[in-house]
């Protein structure tokens, strides 16, 4: 049994799918699994990938998160080289920073979707 995916659902799978490509490098759709409402990512060693799938009723999730609220059911930990400069990077390609950090060396932002990602650097990890 191996772990080939975990799926986002979005109002725009396509959309979101693009976004993650130019975010991170060298990943492709994977064997032509790319419509308008489902697309698979991996990255370029052919590990782990992403999915999306358009789902007309999707509500983004509320981060943090609130009592009768959508919450949030998952998010993706990315690490960077350099968490500065990766941050604008995310930013400039249709991320938002979440006005909520709840750690210096870790920088929360939203996908186009509003699904939240951590942009973390291991050696700030170690550091602590």
């Amino acid at each position: 049994m191996r772990l080939t995916a975990a799926t986002l659902d979005a109002p725009d799978a396509r959309a979101l799918a693009d976004f993650y490509l130019r975010l991170l490098p060298g990943w492709r759709v994977w064997r032509g699994e790319d419509g308008p409402d489902w697309v698979h990512i991996r990255p370029p060693d052919g590990g782990t990938g992403l999915s999306f799938q358009t789902e007309p009723a999707y509500r983004p999730p509320l981060w943090p998160s609130a009592p009768d609220r959508q919450q949030m059911m998952m998010h993706l930990d990315i690490e960077v080289d350099d968490l500065a400069a990766e941050t604008a990077r995310a930013v400039a390609e249709g991320a938002r920073l979440a006005a909520f950090q709840p750690q210096g060396d870790v920088r929360v932002l939203l996908d186009p979707a509003g699904h939240p990602f951590c942009l973390y650097t291991e050696r700030d990890r170690q550091a602590q």
